[in-house]
């Protein structure tokens, strides 16, 4: 029981208690701050996938709210260290504890990351869920200690994993909800023994799960107007499996936009960017056999973002295509701000996913003015439109890399094409960005306090301007 009597924090005002209410004018907030307990395991300032969605919705909750955030503490020295430098006005209303580490914890280890990518992963969830039971015994205390306006479960956005805060008193928010789609069976030839053995024991344990686990249907039940889904195929999910409607806000935030598109000289290759871990799900191999069916002479080079188990393997299907080597750079796992810079070179950015939610990598390069060209499925459809880029139908793998191959072709030949989509990506990642999910937050917190519209601004917390039920198009 040390975890309930003993644990760390740290705030955004050094030397100063948990933070007390005060009145926020925010995106035309005008009510005092609501106190918000989150449960965020996932929550970091500079790393990208789900440790940038902890961060950034943790960031949009401190511009209105003041934050309370119970989070991993392996995250704590990058935490600590950009709150020292950190000049934003939303820093001073954020305060990070920490549970105590144990050595049955979760946590992104190299040996518990194989764990997670194999048919061990069982054990990484009953870690992670320990990890969770002493946040909620934190949690608890601190509800019992000083009021609370509504408690946050945020991050692992997976619906196994509601964590213990929809059992206390304060309303409860939950979302973004991901992981409930199944990989579908129809491209499981695209993912290899090893992957076809993973994925269809995760597609046997979703349906389980999906129906039989009682804490997911509970916590759901219990958020009511704070179900969150990070897209409109989780939505649909959660309606059908746990008959509760919820709002569709997408997991991830786009970074600072990019002023300009970049441009392709004449006789300049074509420049395509691909990031994702080296995992059978992002299938990079689907992308390698699309620029292996183009003609010799269309000229283009590959930076390839990410490491992973199966780096080698695919390294070595570019020799076996018949891939000229140097024109793949292997870039490895960088920084994210330095994965962001390598974007701002590209002309187009490919998604290959067989299994996704939105993706991180989606809107950081849509924010630097690539267009995108994705599977028409996953959250996808969601965000890239007919003007930001090209969905791709993937009925089947063979299906999707000749549709690839097709727009490769195009764009390689229509440049003012691609600048049109370009500019339209850019405006695109502008709905997704931090303002936006603020409006978004507030919208959700508003019909779960149930503040009526006349102790709201003009613009609408909803009003005109909020977020709708339904993703933008």
């Amino acid at each position: 029981m040390a975890d309930e009597l003993s644990w760390t924090w740290t705030s955004g005002r050094p030397g100063m208690a948990l933070p007390t209410a005060t009145p926020s004018t925010t995106s035309g907030w005008v009510l005092p701050r609501p106190r918000i307990l989150v449960c965020a395991y996932a929550c970091h300032p500079t790393r990208g996938s789900e440790e940038a969605v902890g961060w950034n919705w943790v960031q949009a909750m401190a511009s209105f709210c003041e934050v309370t955030v119970i989070t991993a503490g392996f995250h704590r020295d990058a935490i600590e260290a950009y709150l020292r430098t950190a000049s934003a006005p939303w820093a001073s209303h954020v305060t990070f504890i920490y549970p105590p580490s144990r050595p049955w914890h979760y946590r992104p280890t190299p040996s518990w990351c194989r764990i997670e990518g194999s048919l061990l992963k069982p054990l990484m969830n009953h870690a992670y869920r320990s990890w969770l039971r002493s946040a909620a015994r934190i949690a608890a205390r601190l509800v019992a200690g000083q009021h609370y306006d509504l408690t946050h479960q945020l991050t692992y956005v997976g619906f196994r994993f509601p964590g213990g805060l929809w059992r206390l008193a304060p309303p409860f928010v939950w979302g973004p909800i991901g992981g409930m789609e199944d990989t579908p069976w129809r491209l499981f030839g695209a993912l290899g023994p090893v992957g076809m053995l993973y994925f269809g024991g995760r597609n046997v344990m979703n349906q389980l799960h999906r129906w039989l686990l009682r804490a997911p249907r509970q916590a759901a039940v219990r958020a009511g107007p704070g179900l969150i889904a990070a897209t409109s195929g989780i939505a649909g999910a959660l309606q059908r499996c746990y008959g509760c409607p919820s709002t569709i806000v997408s997991e991830v935030t786009s970074p600072p936009r990019v002023s300009a598109i970049s441009l392709r000289g004449p006789d300049e290759p074509l420049r395509l960017a691909w990031s994702g871990a080296h995992i059978p799900r992002k299938a990079l191999p689907l992308l390698l056999r699309a620029l292996a069916g183009l003609a010799a002479d269309l000229d283009w080079r590959l930076d390839i973002y990410g490491s992973g188990p199966r780096t080698a393997a695919w390294q070595r299907q570019v020799a076996r295509l018949g891939l000229v080597a140097s024109r793949c750079t292997w870039h490895g796992k960088v920084r994210r701000s330095e994965a962001i810079s390598g974007l701002r070179r590209a002309h187009l950015f490919v998604i290959t996913s067989l299994q996704d939610l939105t993706s991180t990598v989606l809107l950081e390069a849509m924010s630097q003015g690539l267009p995108v060209l994705c599977p028409d499925h996953c959250g996808f459809p969601d965000v890239v439109t007919a003007a930001a880029g090209i969905c791709l139908p993937i009925d089947r793998p063979a299906t999707f890399v000749g549709a690839l191959r097709a727009a490769l072709r195009q764009l390689a030949a229509d440049e003012p094409e691609r600048r049109r989509l370009a500019a339209g990506a850019l405006a695109r990642a502008g709905q997704y960005d931090l303002p936006a999910k603020i409006e978004a937050l507030q919208y959700v917190y508003t019909r779960v306090l149930a503040i009526p519209d006349s102790q709201c601004t003009p613009n609408g917390i909803p009003g005109e301007t909020g977020v709708p039920v339904t993703p933008i198009r």
